[in-house]
C-alpha cells in the first residue's frame, strides 16, 4: 500500500514563501513520477509541478519561475518550494505518485492560504 503524507501547509502573506514536503512509503520511490496538484474552492484540481524518476520537471505557466519541485530519493521525499506567492495560489495542495505498473496515489492534502 502506497502512502503519501504532506507537510508544510499554512498561512502566508502575498510575496512570501513556503516549502511543502511529501513523504512516500510502500513503493520503490525512485521509480515513481511524483507531482503536486492543487484544488481551489469551486475549481478543478490542476497540476502544479511534476518530476519524473529521471529528474525532468514540468510546470504550468501560472507557477513557472516561482515554484520548484525536487526530490530526494534517499529520503523518499518530494518537495515543492513556492516563492512569490499570490492570493490566487490559495488552494489545497495534494501530493501525487504514479507507481509504474500499479497506478496513481494521492496524499490527504494540505491547505495553503495566501493573504493579500
Amino acid at each position: 500500500q502506497v502512502q503519501l503524507v504532506e507537510f508544510g501547509g499554512g498561512l502566508v502573506e502575498a510575496g512570501g514563501s513556503l516549502r511543502l514536503s511529501c513523504a512516500a512509503s510502500g513503493s520503490i520511490f525512485s521509480r515513481n513520477t511524483m507531482a503536486w496538484y492543487r484544488q481551489a474552492p469551486g475549481k478543478q484540481r490542476e497540476l502544479v509541478a511534476g518530476i519524473t524518476s529521471g529528474g525532468t520537471t514540468n510546470y504550468p505557466d501560472s507557477v513557472k519561475g516561482r515554484f520548484t519541485i525536487s526530490r530526494d530519493n534517499a529520503k523518499n521525499t518530494v518537495y515543492l518550494q513556492m516563492n512569490s506567492l499570490k492570493p490566487e495560489d490559495t488552494a489545497v495542495y495534494y501530493c501525487n505518485a504514479i507507481v509504474p505498473g500499479i497506478g496513481a496515489y494521492w496524499g490527504q492534502g494540505t491547505q495553503i492560504t495566501v493573504s493579500s
